[in-house]
């Protein structure tokens, strides 16, 4: 499997794993879709960086930033809101990266 079908398919997975707890919440669909492709979009980056690093960290980094705008309007009206999401990005961003590092082959 290439980096990037790695990539897109461990998002997939992330974005699932991070929307289960949302939905039990009954949060609004725009904020679980909005989550989901956060991780679709991270697996993808993830997997097309070239930034020469250690594959979890490289993850979590990219997780972060792509989560910065979101972050910034959660946190102007619940600040509280944002520890559980900074928990599941430092922890899904550093597995996706760690597993497209590992797993991920670069085709030609």
């Amino acid at each position: 499997m290439t980096k990037i079908r790695l990539g897109l398919t461990l998002g997939v997975v992330a974005g699932i794993i991070d929307v289960i707890p949302m939905l039990i919440q009954n949060l609004t669909w725009d904020a679980n879709l909005s989550a989901f492709f956060l991780w679709v979009v991270s697996g993808f980056l993830i997997a097309t960086s070239d930034i020469k690093i250690n594959g979890a960290l490289k993850g979590i980094i990219i997780s972060f930033l792509i989560l910065l705008p979101s972050a910034i309007l959660i946190g102007w009206n619940d600040p509280f809101a944002l520890f559980p999401i900074f928990i599941m990005t430092l922890i899904l961003g550093s597995l996706l990266g760690c597993l497209i590092d590992k797993f991920g082959k670069v085709s030609k």
